[in-house]
Formats: structure tokens, sequence, C-alpha cells
């Protein structure tokens, strides 16, 4: 299946979850919202169908490590950003996690393109994996974690004053709209698959992203964008064993070391949070 229709169908099976819900009983709320918020969720939903567009797609060219690696490099542009627009100030604490996170993601990253061939540390973007094209694949995971880094940011300015129901459902079905726009554009076609891609597909709209990405919107009403970012990065580590499991794709020694710094930084990040006071 082309990946635009796999990130279509992941938004719309979830959206269509979420909306009678919103409708029925957060109508008043969605009364409420003012232009500004409609704006703002609005552009929310559209940087989460560029994210899943970019990150799913990347998946045909390089390996599974590579590229949820590169596209959970969130923690640092969001760190980067959120002091500028959310007016939120990062902890000695948190930057030693966000830092202890993304070395262990470079960590990651670099197991597909080094090794040690007689005795000597050699580089290739080719040479050392099967992909069909790594750098493409590596730049459109990159893409995607600097749309997921603004979809974070507008999602703690809107949680704040906004539920979490009501804003999972407008983000969710903007971003299904776009998706669905974007693979007609692309010419793919949206029926016609077997019925066991349909319920893997549902499975993807019921876990990943009504139970994960809901569950980083929650807490993105409760902590800052910088600390849910980092929750991010522990997604290489799923990903690596499942693409072990299923793929047969065998981490080294690179990718447990990385694993084991970005657990280190998630930790840190969450300890220090307790102890740092979350700006509205």
């Amino acid at each position: 299946m082309p990946s635009l229709v796999i990130a279509a169908w992941r938004l719309t099976l979830a959206s269509a979850v979420l909306l009678p819900l919103a409708v029925s009983g957060r109508r008043e709320e969605l009364r409420r919202m003012s232009r500004t918020d409609w704006g703002l969720a609005l552009l929310s939903g559209f940087m989460l169908a560029l994210h899943f567009a970019s990150w799913i797609t990347s998946l045909a060219y390089t390996s599974v490590a590579s590229s949820t690696v590169l596209v959970t490099t969130t923690p640092l542009w969001v760190g980067l950003a959120a002091p500028f627009f959310l007016k939120e100030r990062l902890s000695l604490a948190l930057k030693v996690g966000i830092a202890l996170a993304m070395l262990g993601s470079v960590l990651i990253g670099v197991a597909d393109v080094v090794a040690v061939v007689d005795g000597r540390l050699r580089f290739s973007l080719t040479a050392f994996t099967s992909q069909s094209n790594p750098l493409l694949g590596n730049s459109l995971a990159l893409g995607g974690a600097l749309a997921a880094s603004i979809y974070l940011i507008i999602g703690r300015r809107l949680r704040h004053g906004m539920s979490l129901l009501t804003y999972t459902t407008v983000v969710y079905t903007t971003a299904a709209c776009f998706l669905v726009a974007m693979a007609l554009g692309a010419g793919h076609d949206l029926t016609g698959y077997s019925a066991t891609a349909y319920s893997v597909m549902a499975m993807m709209a019921l876990f990943p992203q009504l139970i994960g990405h809901s569950s980083y919107n929650w807490a993105l009403g409760h902590m800052s964008a910088a600390t849910v970012s980092v929750a991010v990065v522990c997604e290489p580590i799923g990903a690596t064993i499942l693409a072990l499991i299923i793929f047969m794709e065998v981490p080294g020694n690179l990718t447990l070391a990385g694993s084991t710094l970005l657990l280190a930084g998630i930790v840190y990040s969450s300890r220090s949070e307790k102890r740092m006071p979350i700006r509205s």
C-alpha cells in the first residue's frame, strides 16, 4: 500500500471514532472556540498530516531504526523553540535529559551507516544497508520531526483551555482531510486493498493514534512541551524491538547503547518536570 494511503486511513478511522463523541458531548465547547483557536488547531492538523506523510513515506527508503531515530529528534527542535513561542524555560536537568536522549538517537542512527571493516571505522550511506535510498528516507524522517515539533508546540498552547476530546477531534479530522487529499492528488486509490490491510490500518488507528498520540496530547495539558517531546524518543526502542521480531533487523551494539541513553534521558527529564513549574 502507498504510504500516503496508510497515513490517510489511520487518521480517517481515528477521526471516525472521535467525531460522534465530540459532536454529542463537546458541541458547546466547539462553538466557543475563537477564530485564533480554530486557526491554530487547523495548523496543528496540517502539521500532523505532514508529519505522517513524511515519516511513513521515509520507511519505504530507509531502515526502521534510522527513520524512527530521525523522526524523534523532535526534542531538539521543541527545546529550541519552546522558550520563544511558549515562554517555557528549560531547567538544567531538562536540558541534560534532552542531551542524553538526542545522543542516544544519534548512536542508533549511525548504527546503519558505520561499521568496523578490517580494523578501521568506515562510513557509508549505502554499503551497510539494504535500503533503497537511505539519504532520501532520512531526509523525509527529519522533515517529519520538524512538523511534529510544531504540532506539539501548538498542542501545548491550546490544551490549556481545550479538552482532550475537542482538541484531538479537530486536529485528527483536519489531518485526515489533508492526507486524503494528498493521497488522491498523488493518484493513489483509497480502496481495493485486502481485508488484512484494512485490519492492520484499523489497529494503527486504535493503538498508535487513539491511544498513543492522544496520550501525548493529554500530557501536553499537564507538562511542558519539551518534556513531552522527550518521551517521544522512546519510539526507536520499541520500533527496533518490533523490527527484530517482524523483519529480523538485528540491533547492534551502538543501537543498544543508544537505547540505554534514550531511557536515561527520558527518566531524568521526567523527574526534573516534577520540580519545574509549568507556565501557561
